[in-house]
């Protein structure tokens, strides 16, 4: 246990573990959603934005420890996750296509997925939920 506790002090540990509870989440949502009678591609759809939506705060509070929650602040950061969930679409279709007759399409998501899970981190602690240092004609922003 104390061991866990020392990898979660760390931000890529708890980055990993957040993604991986929702990872879970999305597949209770699905599981749930269709149980309440959702079609597949309603469930699915469902799922994804309540697994953004849930990703997005607890990389930004847990993993990242961004504690900012002004509307300047948090807008842009949702704006810039949400191009970056749009890039990773993209580039996840790319690799998918480019090595459809080498690999198979299990394989080709989880390289994409590895990939993507590696930048993402990059850019959410360097710019998306990096925070400043303390200025004091900015506590507002901060706070």
């Amino acid at each position: 246990m104390n061991r866990l506790k020392v990898l979660l002090e760390r931000p890529f540990y708890r980055y990993v573990a957040v993604g991986g509870t929702v990872y879970v989440f999305e597949i209770l949502a699905i599981f749930i959603a269709q149980n309440l009678g959702a079609s597949t591609l309603v469930a699915v759809g469902l799922s994804f934005w309540l697994g953004f939506f849930l990703s997005f705060a607890l990389q930004k509070f847990i993993a990242f420890g961004d504690k900012r929650t002004h509307h300047k602040i948090v807008i842009p950061q949702l704006i810039a996750t949400a191009a970056l969930v749009l890039f990773n679409f993209g580039f996840t279709l790319l690799v998918t296509k480019l090595l459809e007759n080498v690999l198979p399409t299990f394989i080709t998501r989880t390289l994409a997925l590895g990939i993507t899970t590696l930048w993402n981190f990059y850019f959410y602690k360097t710019r998306i939920f990096s925070t400043p240092p303390r200025n004091p004609g900015n506590e507002e922003l901060i706070d």
